[in-house]
């Protein structure tokens, strides 16, 4: 599997076609080559609207699903075992309209990981990420923990 984090365009490409994604009108429209950036479109059409005609509730938090732990394997290389360990959202406003989250890793939470699981340890970092309208106006926040751990063979300590 560690061939396929070598080209974050074949990431992209791949998630894109993949049919919990496809099927729920989820396109990842950017994936920066060094994997510390994303941008996830939850596109509007009809099958992906509630009752109210606002994007449905599950399809947001869907779009939010594996993209931070896809981050983290592109970024360390395949070296950690990284899994979305919980998550949860806050719904602020309908959402309608094609919608936005904008995925980013940061200097601080990358060396952070690196710190906390050099020798084996596990670790439960939190993201937060807000899902935007077409206004630039916040409809929903999500936070994702995840569980890291540094694979055995590339511990200091293995």
């Amino acid at each position: 599997m560690e061939w396929l984090f070598r080209r974050a365009s074949l990431v992209r490409h791949a998630l894109n076609w993949w049919p919990p994604f496809r099927g729920a009108g989820i396109k990842i429209e950017a994936l920066s080559d060094d994997y510390r950036y994303c941008r996830v479109v939850l596109k509007a059409r009809w099958s992906t609207r509630n009752a109210n005609r606002t994007q449905f509730g599950g399809s947001m938090f869907a779009m939010t699903d594996p993209i931070y732990p896809l981050m983290l394997m592109g970024y360390f290389k395949n070296h950690y075992y990284v899994w979305d360990k919980s998550g949860d959202i806050d719904y602020i406003k309908p959402g309608k309209g094609p919608l936005v989250a904008e995925f980013t890793l940061s200097d601080s939470s990358l060396a952070a990981i690196v710190a906390a699981t050099e020798g084996g340890d596990k670790h439960f970092p939190e993201f937060s990420v807000s899902i935007l309208d077409g206004k630039g106006e916040v409809v929903a926040k999500v936070r994702r923990t995840l569980y890291v751990r540094k694979r055995r063979e590339h511990r200091s300590c293995a």
